[in-house]
């Protein structure tokens, strides 16, 4: 009979061992045929895009167009000097309006979904305020907080919020009662069922608001860092670059801003795909 030993030849396997080991072996190969995949897409993706763009710029045949070998250069170049700054600016706006709005929706959104009488309360001035576009405020947002930081952090935040808002009310009003009963027959009071319960739920709705808002986050940072600002993307590519007709800089910029909301985008759905396995597991 074939005696399975250690990798080094040190001795032979437990059956512990020599089961998890396989296991082991799929789960590697798995993660790494996912990665692939995950590879394939993103370069079909841009190779589309490329050949979109360049279609595009061969039909115009204008400066303001330029093809995309004539940026990336210019990319490159400019991430070695100010535009990594501007972006390290726009991130870190994105990502503090972000955790704002994280940390302040998601416990009110629980209370609302499943404190009845809060949610009709309030469900008719979240449904009157939702739909309005919010970068309309920016003028009141920028009297009121001044024309700094504050002001355009708090402006992402307010849109990012309702967003997370609506999705995880919705999300904890849709709890199974039967689960609710069952924790609480345990002897867990209001606090333990929050804890133990809505927030593990919810978190999968709280990413994918994430996740559809990012697109959302970058068209306002871009918006609100062209007004009293001399960081960020958008300062970037409307002041110092297109005002000025420095077109293949104004494109550096752009892609800086797209990568700026893919990279986030996918940091999103890496913790949703996370947080899936994780919810999944305890299903089984």
């Amino acid at each position: 009979m074939h005696r399975t030993t250690h990798v080094d030849g040190s001795g032979p396997l437990t059956a512990a061992e020599a089961e998890v080991s396989p296991n082991a072996v799929s789960l590697v190969r798995d993660a790494l045929r996912a990665s692939g995949a995950r590879l394939l897409n993103l370069t079909l993706a841009l190779s589309i895009f490329a050949a979109c763009w360049t279609a595009l710029a061969a039909a115009l045949r204008r400066d303001i167009m330029p093809y995309p070998w004539e940026v990336l250069p210019v990319f490159v170049s400019e991430m070695q000097g100010d535009l990594w700054n501007h972006m390290v600016a726009s991130a870190g706006r994105v990502l503090k309006a972000t955790a704002l709005a994280t940390l302040i929706a998601t416990p009110v959104g629980l209370g609302l979904g499943q404190i009845r009488l809060l949610n009709r309360i309030f469900s008719p001035l979240i449904g009157l305020v939702h739909p309005i576009p919010k970068i309309v405020f920016l003028p009141v947002i920028l009297v009121i907080m001044g024309i700094g930081e504050t002001s355009k952090v708090f402006l992402i935040a307010l849109i990012l919020f309702f967003q997370i808002l609506v999705v995880v009310r919705d999300e904890a009003a849709s709890l199974r009662p039967e689960l609710i009963q069952s924790v609480r027959s345990l002897g867990a009071g209001r606090r333990a069922l929050f804890r133990f319960v809505y927030l593990p739920a919810s978190l999968p709705a709280v990413l994918t608001a994430l996740r559809v808002s990012v697109g959302t986050a970058i068209a306002v940072l871009f918006i609100a860092e062209q007004y009293s600002t001399r960081q960020g993307l958008g300062y970037y590519i409307v002041t110092l670059t297109w005002q000025r007709l420095r077109f293949e800089k104004m494109y550096a910029g752009i892609l800086a801003m797209s990568l700026l909301g893919l990279i986030l985008y996918l940091a999103v759905d890496a913790l949703e795909r996370i947080v899936g396995r994780w919810r999944h597991a305890g299903e089984s």
